[in-house]
């Protein structure tokens, strides 16, 4: 990981901004000012960026002054909901923007528990070591609290799907809890990354895998939301089935005409 401190031209030693969290909301007020304070109990050091998609219930002013009172919060206000992958690329790119060497994926509604973040962060520089770290339900310790059978049930299923269509050993690839090397998004070209619910998640990880990053998986406990209402729907379900099979037989495709001489030949 890179050294925390950089030096300005007078030779003064100034803190590099280390691990800024993502956190996209959309009518999440009653959730938001709770998770930045666990957050900040458990990594004291992160800074937070709020994306708000113009909420209508207030989350954005919420924000704006939670942040007045804590220089570790910044908010970015987008005119319009325009979906959690296109919240994340505006936060990616303020983060890049910036000398942040860490960058974290965090739903607001309390689902991602901060307090496993330094677990999170801790696996990058663990042995081997890792440029991606996925907060993941189905590896060895990780779990689901309070979950309808159904919502348990589409997530394994999406996330086997994913498996076997696109040939990886991620066992969640759906999941949003995520932290990134800055590397890893500075090489990935983001403004290609399909930008919708399940779908974004998938592509952003297959990606970082293709792109030869070292890819880890380490345990958490995912929580339903206690307040407001979940933003998954049956649209989103059915988009990540079609485009994940998209991907799976384009890769198959591309497997088989490698082996094929009038196609490698062509």
């Amino acid at each position: 990981m890179a050294d925390r401190n950089s030096a300005d031209q007078s030779g003064k030693v100034e803190p590099q901004r280390s691990v800024l969290v993502v956190i996209p909301t959309y009518n999440e007020r009653d959730n938001l000012e709770p998770l930045l304070t666990r957050l900040h109990d458990a990594v004291p050091e992160a800074d937070a960026l709020v994306v708000d998609d113009g909420s209508p219930d207030g989350t954005g002013e919420l924000a704006d002054k939670l942040a007045d009172d804590d220089p570790r919060v910044t908010v970015l206000h987008r005119a319009a909901k325009a979906g959690l992958g296109a919240a994340y690329l505006a936060g990616f790119a303020t983060a890049l923007s910036g000398e942040y060497r860490i960058v974290v994926e965090m739903d607001a509604d309390g689902s991602h528990a901060p307090e496993d973040l330094p677990a999170l962060l801790a696996a990058l520089d663990a042995p081997p070591g890792a440029d991606v770290v996925l907060g993941s339900r189905y590896v060895h310790g990780g779990q689901v609290v309070n979950w309808p059978a159904y919502r348990n049930w589409i997530s394994r299923s999406g996330n086997l799907y994913s498996r076997l269509a696109l040939g990886v050993g991620i066992r969640d690839i759906t999941g949003g809890y995520r932290v990134f090397r800055r590397e890893v998004l500075e090489t990935l070209t983001l403004e290609q990354v399909e930008s919708q619910g399940y779908c974004f998640q998938i592509d952003l990880a297959w990606r970082a895998l293709q792109a030869g990053f070292r890819v880890v998986e380490v345990p958490i406990t995912f929580t339903e939301r206690e307040r407001g209402s979940s933003k998954m729907s049956n649209a989103i379900v059915a988009e990540a089935l079609w485009k994940v099979t998209q991907w799976g037989v384009t890769r198959h495709w591309t497997r088989v005409r490698r082996h094929l001489p009038a196609f490698r030949d062509a």
